[in-house]
């Protein structure tokens, strides 16, 4: 199976952003850096088996395909889309947040 390149969208971008600006502030700096290395893990394994993340939300929200894959170590969640050429990763949001209202979230493109 090929890979495919996870592309995260402009919302996408900005949570990963706030996540390590949160853990900067409250942590470590190497904390953070461990952050971006389990992401980075994360979005090899969604790019190789996009599959394996889990539908739940998509069942929950009528959102068709959406799936989600967990950040290890961290409580961080990946929301994408598998495309035909590409992942779409919608929102990266941290599990403890109402996750439903965040991926209704007018700004997720």
């Amino acid at each position: 199976m090929r890979a495919k390149p996870v592309i995260p969208r402009t919302r996408a971008t900005r949570d990963i952003d706030e996540a390590i600006d949160f853990l900067l502030d409250n942590s470590a700096a190497q904390v953070a850096r461990g952050f971006i290395t389990a992401l980075e893990r994360a979005f090899a394994h969604i790019s190789q088996h996009a599959a394996t993340g889990s539908p739940h939300y998509a069942l929950a929200l009528n959102l068709p395909g959406l799936r989600c894959w967990p950040v290890k170590r961290f409580p961080y969640l990946i929301f994408y889309l598998e495309r035909h050429d590409h992942i779409d990763v919608w929102r990266v949001l941290h599990s403890h947040r109402d996750i439903p209202a965040w991926l209704r979230d007018p700004e997720d493109s």
